[in-house]
């Protein structure tokens, strides 16, 4: 059973993390075992607030929780934050080295580019924010007709519900095909990936 984190932090954009959430808790409650243990961080383990107010309660602290397999990084304005913030930005680099995919949602993919995991890569991401992680990183090309963009370890998706084009492709490369439609339908998602 592989482990997921899904980072959250104030201003988090709300459909960046809850829509991976949703894929691979579905994904989940369809098979007869659990394919994932899916949880929450942030780096105090205390309550966080979304983008637009909602109020939410994370399962562990940067400091407390278990390995993760999949770090999942979703945008938000409170990525501007996140990448000035040393020991969350520390922690992240240490746990993106030791986890087998990190992916970002939408404007999360400041946060790689912050870390130059994004530097002369292809990426995705919202398309208020190209400019920014250009910015950022160094030799990066934007795929802006892409969902989401397969760096093999590093992953991205451009804005908001391509997060979960790409947790569904995560999905299907972990898991095949089946696995990935019997979710899909139970959704009712038609994805665009």
């Amino acid at each position: 059973m592989k482990t997921i984190g899904i980072l959250l932090f104030d201003d988090v954009e709300l459909l960046d993390f809850a829509g991976p959430y949703e894929v691979f808790s579905v994904a989940n409650e369809l098979n007869d075992f659990r394919l994932f243990n899916v949880f929450t961080i942030s780096e105090s383990g205390n309550a966080n607030r979304s983008v637009h107010g909602m109020r939410i309660m994370p399962d562990y602290s940067i400091h407390n929780c278990p390995a993760i397999d999949i770090l999942v990084i979703p945008g938000g304005e409170g990525t501007k934050n996140v990448i000035n913030h040393a020991l969350l930005m520390n922690w992240i680099k240490v746990t993106c080295e030791k986890s087998e995919i990190t992916f970002s949602v939408c404007s999360g993919a400041r946060v790689l580019a912050r870390l130059g995991l994004l530097d002369n890569q292809e990426f995705a991401t919202h398309h208020l924010v190209v400019d920014d992680v250009l910015s950022i990183a160094s030799g990066a090309r934007v795929k802006i007709d892409k969902r989401f963009v397969d760096n093999d370890r590093i992953m991205t998706s451009a804005g908001i519900s391509a997060g979960i084009d790409l947790a569904l492709h995560i999905l299907e490369k972990l898991h095949g095909r089946l696995v990935k439609e019997i979710t899909m339908a139970y959704m009712e998602y038609d994805g665009q990936g």
